[in-house]
């Protein structure tokens, strides 16, 4: 039988190359392109579901100032005017004789999730008020707007 015997300096090389460690350019370009794909794929989903987050939030916020309206309504027997304006849910206004508030948890009016203000006006178009969020553009008749009317 024979038997291939390596040279001894082969051996040395190789156990001199196992023993440093690190990656060769080759094995970092192939992560970087395989992190690439992942991102290409998966941003957009996450994006989308940043916006959608976003919406949902101020409708369970309008519908959490709908229900503090309404209390409101019980106690003084009319809605807010537009000057008085969702700020009266927890300052008392001046016309208001029975109010019994604060009638958000909050202590204050919170902004949209875009950082402004939400618009109250009352009569609203089909309902006694309307509470609206211009939504992501911030334009009033945009393509976002958010709202209870």
């Amino acid at each position: 039988m024979i038997a291939f015997l390596r040279s001894p300096s082969h051996r040395s090389s190789c156990a001199r190359r196992d023993t440093k460690g690190g990656f060769t350019l080759v094995e970092l370009l192939v992560v970087l392109v395989i992190l690439g794909l992942v991102m290409g794929l998966a941003g957009p989903r996450v994006l989308g579901y940043l916006s959608s987050s976003r919406d949902k939030a101020a409708k369970l916020q309008i519908e959490s100032f709908a229900a503090a309206l309404d209390l409101f309504y019980l106690d003084n027997g009319r809605y807010p005017s537009t000057s008085e304006g969702l700020q009266s849910l927890v300052q008392r206004p001046p016309a208001a004789e029975n109010w019994s508030g604060p009638y958000l948890k909050q202590g204050s009016v919170p902004p949209d999730p875009w950082g402004r203000p939400y618009e109250y006006r009352t009569p609203g178009k089909t309902a006694p008020y309307a509470i609206l969020s211009l939504g992501a553009e911030g334009v009033k008749g945009g393509a976002n707007v958010i709202g209870k009317e």
